[in-house]
């Protein structure tokens, strides 16, 4: 019988563009071009440190109060689905 793979917990630090732009589902010039229009990234040299939290913040600031969230291994999906149908149904009222 094979093992359940445990979820793994949404990491802490993002490092690097790579890092930034998957966690966005997004490619990584889209990455560098918000980061460049407020995205909150932290430079240390020729690298970037992201925090999950503050782009999922982030995120929901930029989209003008329109449900956004990316999903991570430990996001219920089925909730966060069920959020956005409520959001597009009261705009269409």
């Amino acid at each position: 019988m094979a093992k359940k793979k445990k979820p793994s917990a949404s990491p802490a630090q993002l490092k690097g563009w790579q890092e930034v732009a998957a966690f966005l589902g997004q490619p990584l010039s889209v990455a560098q071009r918000w980061a460049k229009s407020g995205m909150p990234v932290t430079r240390s040299g020729r690298n970037v440190i992201a925090d999950p939290a503050k782009l999922n913040s982030w995120l929901g600031r930029e989209s003008a109060g329109e449900p956004v969230q990316i999903a991570t291994d430990d996001i219920d999906l089925k909730s966060e689905m069920l959020r956005g149908l409520s959001y597009v149904r009261k705009q269409h009222r």
